[in-house]
């Protein structure tokens, strides 16, 4: 479609030098023979549309736009001056809509400083899995979905919490019999 409107752009330009260094007369009978010409097409056409591509389009609503819509009204066109006009809204609506386009799809990435804090709650709490470190984050007051706690996790390459901690009656006892028992401490106290 560039090329072509290109293309259009080029060929216009050099017939706009074509009418320079002609008279007045010569252009109105130019433009009386284009208007004849467009009749003849329309008495052809019995009644259907004639269908413009996206590159004619954008080149007749560039030349129309200048022009006031009485003048619009008062030119013989093979659509109507609205036609145009809508065009030219159309235009500027995609360009608009290619502008403030997001330069990358998708999510933006999570902040580094939340993704440190999710390894870190992971890493100082070997138990607790990615809805316990998102309840976590929540009463911190940083809003991150559970999902994306998953996705931190496991781009990290964190195994999930009951195979990081799973913990057996061995270890479960080894670790109450190296505690202090509050029963011990209790009873040196009454002593």
């Amino acid at each position: 479609m560039l090329f072509r409107l290109a293309y259009l752009g080029v060929a216009n330009t050099l017939a706009l030098l074509r009418l320079l260094p002609m008279s007045d007369r010569d252009k109105d009978a130019e433009i009386l023979a284009l208007r004849h010409q467009i009749m003849v097409l329309e008495r052809h056409l019995h009644g259907d549309r004639v269908r413009f591509t996206r590159p004619d389009r954008a080149w007749m609503a560039a030349l129309l736009h200048p022009l006031p819509r009485t003048a619009l009204n008062r030119l013989r066109l093979l659509v109507r001056p609205d036609t145009v006009l809508r065009w030219h809204r159309d235009l500027i609506v995609r360009r608009h809509a290619r502008r403030s386009r997001p330069h990358r799809a998708g999510r933006p990435r999570t902040v580094r400083s939340i993704r440190r804090l999710v390894l870190r709650l992971a890493r100082e709490n070997p138990a607790w899995g990615y809805r316990r470190i998102h309840g976590e984050l929540l009463v911190l007051g940083l809003k991150v979905a559970a999902s994306t706690v998953w996705e931190i996790l496991k781009d990290a390459g964190v195994e999930p919490a009951p195979e990081r901690a799973s913990s057996t009656w061995v270890a479960f006892l080894r670790s109450q019999a190296h505690a202090p028992s509050p029963l011990r401490t209790s009873s040196k106290r009454l002593h």
